[in-house]
C-alpha cells in the first residue's frame, strides 16, 4: 500500500480495516505526542503508558472520526484529556520537561560557565511552568513546543480561540512574575551567601 500523505486519509484507511494507516500515524505522531505528554506528566513512563492510550483510542475511535483536517488537535485533545485525568488521581502536579538535547552538542564552542548559567536559566523557566495551573501549562506547551496555531490549540482543548488567547495571556503574565520572584529571591540569597 502506498502511504498516504495526510492524516484524514490515514484515517479513513483506519476505519476501513488498513492496519498499515494506522502503523503509519504511529510512526507520524508518537514523538511529539510522547513529549508533550512527558512534559504535561513529568514521567517517562506514564507518558510512554499514556501515549499507548492514546493511540489504542485513536484505533478504537477510527470509524467514527470526522476527517475534516483536524487530526492533530484531535489526537492532542485525546492525549491532553488523559493526561488531566491522570493528573486529577495523582492529585500532584508534577512536571519534568523534556530533555533539550541542543546543549547536549560535542565540541561546544561555549565555556562551561556559560552552559551552566543557560542551564540554570531553563530550569527556573520549567520549574515556574510547572507551577503554572494545568489549563494554562498545557496551552503553552501546544503553542511552544507542538507550534500550534490558536484556532488548533483551541480544538485540542475543547475552548473557543479568545479563551485560548487569555490562557496564554494569563500564563506569560504568571511565568514573568514567577521568574522575577524567583530572581529577586536568588539574588538576595547569592548576595547573603557572599557576605
Amino acid at each position: 500500500m502506498d502511504r498516504p500523505c495526510n492524516d484524514d486519509a490515514l484515517m479513513v484507511g483506519l476505519a476501513r480495516g488498513e492496519r498499515d494507516s494506522f502503523q503509519h500515524l504511529v510512526e507520524r505522531w508518537e514523538r511529539p505526542l510522547f513529549a508533550f505528554l512527558r512534559q504535561m506528566l513529568g514521567s517517562t513512563e506514564e507518558a510512554e503508558d499514556l501515549a499507548q492510550e492514546t493511540f489504542v483510542r485513536v484505533f478504537e475511535q477510527a470509524d467514527r472520526y470526522k476527517p475534516e483536517g483536524k487530526f492533530k488537535s484531535w489526537l492532542f485533545r485525546i492525549a491532553g484529556n488523559l493526561a488531566r485525568s491522570r493528573l486529577r488521581r495523582r492529585k500532584i502536579v508534577q512536571w519534568i520537561p523534556f530533555v533539550d538535547h541542543a546543549h547536549d552538542r560535542f565540541g561546544s564552542s561555549r565555556p562551561v560557565d556559560q552552559e551552566l548559567e543557560r542551564e540554570e536559566e531553563r530550569q527556573r523557566v520549567r520549574d515556574a511552568l510547572a507551577e503554572l495551573p494545568e489549563r494554562q501549562r498545557r496551552a503553552i506547551l501546544l503553542r511552544r513546543y507542538e507550534d500550534m496555531p490558536y484556532q488548533e490549540i483551541a480544538d485540542a482543548m475543547g475552548t473557543t480561540v479568545a479563551a485560548v488567547q487569555t490562557l496564554l495571556h494569563r500564563a506569560m503574565k504568571n511565568l514573568r512574575a514567577a521568574l522575577l520572584s524567583e530572581g529577586a529571591t536568588g539574588t538576595d540569597k547569592d548576595s547573603r551567601q557572599r557576605s
